[in-house]
C-alpha cells in the first residue's frame, strides 16, 4: 500500500533499458505477491514511451508460487472475478500472500502490456533455483518461481525462443543459505530434487581437505576421458 515504494520500484524499467543501450526487451517476468512491483514496472516503461526514450513496449509475464495464486486464477477466467484465498506455505515466503493488495493495479498493467500469469508449484520452484545456481547465479526462491514459469511458458511457446526475455531477481540466495543447503541433502519437504549436489562432509583438517579435492579432481578426470 506504500505508493513511495511503488515509485521507487518503477526505477527498475529504467534502468533496465538502460543497460540494453535503450533496447526494450520482448519480455519482463517477476515474481508476484502483492503485485505493486507489477504495476510498478508498467509505468517505467510507459513513462519512457511517453518521453520517446523508447518506442515499443515490453509483455510481462507474472509467477505465483502455486500455494499462493490468486492473480493466477483470476487470470484463468480472464479477470471476470477475483476470489482472495488462503496462502499455503512456501519455500518463497515473500510473495507468500493470498489476497494481493495492488490486484486491480496489476491487472491494469496486465491489460497494458498484453501479459500473462503462470505459476509454479514448490518443487518446480525449488528445482529452478537449484538449476540456476548451477551457472554462478545463486539466486532466491521467487527468483526460482518466475525461472519456472519462464521455463514452462517456453514450452508452450508463449515465449518464443527467439525473443530476449528478461527476469527480475528480487533477492540474494544466501539470505536463503539454509534452505538451499536443505534442497541438496534432500530435506525439503514436499520437494524432490532433481539437481541435489549432495555436500561431502570433512573435517577440518587441511590434508583431509586436499585429500577430498584430489580425490573428486581424480574422478572428474576418469569422467572426462571415458565420455561421463
Amino acid at each position: 500500500m506504500n505508493s513511495l515504494r511503488i515509485e521507487g520500484q518503477k526505477t527498475v524499467s529504467i534502468e533496465l533499458v538502460q543497460q540494453f543501450n535503450w533496447e526494450v526487451p520482448d519480455w519482463v517476468v517477476t515474481p508476484g505477491g502483492n503485485l505493486g512491483n507489477v504495476s510498478a514496472l508498467g509505468r517505467g516503461f510507459l513513462i519512457m514511451r511517453d518521453l520517446g526514450l523508447i518506442q515499443k513496449l515490453p509483455r510481462i509475464a507474472v509467477a505465483q508460487a502455486a500455494n499462493a495464486n490468486p492473480l493466477y486464477r483470476a487470470y484463468q477466467n480472464d479477470f471476470k472475478s477475483f476470489e482472495p484465498v488462503r496462502a499455503e506455505k512456501t519455500l518463497a515466503s515473500a510473495i507468500q500472500i493470498g489476497n494481493p493488495v495492488s490486484y486491480k493495479r496489476a491487472v491494469k498493467a496486465l491489460t497494458q502490456f498484453n501479459g500473462v500469469v503462470e505459476q509454479a508449484t514448490e518443487n518446480e520452484l525449488a528445482d529452478e533455483a537449484a538449476r540456476a545456481d548451477r551457472t554462478g547465479m545463486f539466486n532466491c526462491p521467487h527468483t526460482g518461481v518466475a525461472l519456472a514459469a519462464l521455463r514452462k511458458l517456453v514450452e508452450r511457446k508463449v515465449i518464443r525462443s527467439d525473443e530476449r526475455v528478461v527476469v527480475i531477481s528480487t533477492a540474494h540466495g544466501l539470505k536463503f543459505a539454509n534452505q538451499k543447503i536443505a534442497y541438496h541433502m534432500n530435506e525439503l519437504d514436499g520437494v524432490h530434487p532433481a539437481y541435489a549436489n549432495t555436500p561431502t562432509e570433512i573435517a577440518a583438517d587441511l590434508t583431509k581437505v586436499k585429500d577430498a579435492i584430489r580425490r573428486f579432481a581424480d574422478k572428474s578426470r576418469v569422467l572426462e576421458n571415458t565420455g561421463g
